[in-house]
């Protein structure tokens, strides 16, 4: 029997991986990627015979194949999908086709913010139980890549809106949905329904087996919950939660977190949680809540939510240089993530900001920037909308077009006491390969001050 022949569109970390595990099952698999691929996968492809191109997209040779994987970051709107629909060949993404792979426990973590620490207090809470899992998706290595190494009993998995975009039957066995907020609205057409529609997507294939954990003061999310009806076991995270005999979730109550499972309950001080604010309150209690689904000891949920070290780029302390403090918050690539760094700085802040904006609306971040923000660095190639947004409310607005001229101008800027945030409410892509390459080159620039 002919191997079926599959094109896998888009060479980065989730195309290698996809191309790498799609061989290792008998697929005869060619890679394909408009632009230039990165050194390191081009070595990964060669080393498993994979053969590849880059610069462009040979048509024909793609529309001959049996089924194609997408980056997720190309849009369906694209011309070369579009034609894939009309022959009717079949396309997804790479976490939909690993997913057909694995016979471990999926858990699925979203958001338009907190996804990544989420996920990340997952993943070291299993981790600490000694059970054998691994993260994947949008945060370190693609699911296929580490699939084709091997298999794991649990896969913790973030998922950002682009992955969820290009799923079928993919179905987690437990679906974190943390928050919804506008954010890629340019990737949605500026329509913030598709993309609420978007991640809502983490739940469409749940059945009764499977548990839903959301955040239940969020309204969107509310209203979705209500017109959708997920068939899954709903689980919710709140301030407060009403106290039903069927209640089941987490919630506050006398300055301690309650997380009530399937006839099990377990309680700890909010005082004793590793991670402090309140948007990684709620965190920590949906990690909670997944935690105990799992029916992992409350030693160890207790353990990981008072120990758990935060993530690079999130927040992130790196230096205090002539009493003025700098802060990594790289991976606040929307306005709503922006908005928990500047609701969580109790200091005077100088402000770094800009990039590629994807549709932003800053009216949201005014009321925290009078009193608390006494200068503004756009970072980026085009910072006119910042200018326009911020011009009446932060006296002192400067541009930079490189990380270490935004912080040599905080330097100059700042006094005793002050904080310098990177938080730039934006993608990266204009001056930075990546949020991380970003907050590399923003630490880095600290460290020769």
């Amino acid at each position: 029997m002919e191997a079926k022949s599959l094109v896998v569109l888009g060479g980065g970390e989730s195309g290698t991986g996809t191309a790498v595990l799609a061989k290792q099952k008998g697929y005869e698999v060619f890679l394909s990627d408009v632009g230039e691929i990165k050194p390191q996968y081009k070595k990964v492809l060669s080393h498993h015979g994979i053969k590849w191109e880059e610069g462009q997209h040979s048509v024909d040779r793609i529309l001959a194949c049996d089924e194609v994987v997408k980056s997720p970051g190309i849009p369906e709107s694209v011309s070369l999908i579009q034609e894939l629909k009309k022959q009717g060949i079949p396309y997804c993404d790479e976490v939909e086709f690993a997913s057909r792979f694995t016979s471990g426990k999926i858990i699925a973590i979203t958001g338009s913010n907190g996804k990544t620490t989420t996920t990340m207090l997952t993943y070291q809470m299993l981790s600490k139980a000694g059970l054998d899992v691994a993260v994947a998706g949008n945060v370190g290595y693609s699911f296929a890549g580490q699939l084709a190494e091997r298999d794991r009993a649990y896969w913790v998995l973030e998922l950002s809106s682009f992955q969820l975009d290009g799923i079928r039957d993919f179905r987690p066995d437990i679906a974190i949905l943390l928050n919804i907020t506008p954010d890629h609205m340019d990737r949605y057409g500026y329509d913030f329904q598709n993309y609420i529609d978007s991640k809502m997507r983490i739940a469409m294939n749940q059945t009764e087996h499977d548990s839903l954990i959301y955040w239940l003061d969020d309204p969107v999310i509310e209203k979705e919950i209500q017109k959708k009806l997920p068939q899954a076991r709903l689980y919710t995270f709140a301030d407060k939660a009403e106290k039903s005999s069927n209640w089941l979730g987490a919630r506050i109550e006398n300055e301690e977190i309650i997380i009530q499972t399937i006839n099990n309950k377990l309680t700890m001080s909010i005082h004793n949680l590793a991670l402090k604010g309140k948007h990684n309150l709620y965190n920590s209690m949906a990690s909670g809540v997944a935690g105990r689904v799992l029916e992992l000891r409350k030693d160890i949920v207790r353990d990981s939510l008072t120990h758990f070290e935060n993530i690079e780029h999130r927040l992130e302390f790196v230096a205090k240089v002539a009493g003025i403090t700098f802060i990594n918050d790289s991976k606040a690539t929307n306005v709503n993530s922006t908005w928990y760094a500047l609701e969580s700085m109790d200091k005077p802040v100088i402000w770094i900001a800009g990039g590629v904006d994807k549709g932003n609306d800053y009216a949201d971040l005014l009321p925290l920037i009078e009193g608390r923000v006494k200068a503004l660095i756009c970072l980026g190639t085009d910072n006119q909308k910042l200018h326009d947004a911020f011009g009446d409310s932060i006296e002192m607005i400067v541009d930079a077009d490189s990380a270490s001229e935004a912080v040599r101008l905080g330097y100059e800027l700042g006094l005793k006491g002050d904080v310098v945030l990177l938080s730039p409410a934006c993608a990266s892509f204009d001056l930075f390969d990546s949020y991380e390459d970003r907050g590399q080159q923003f630490k880095s620039a600290v460290k020769r001050l």
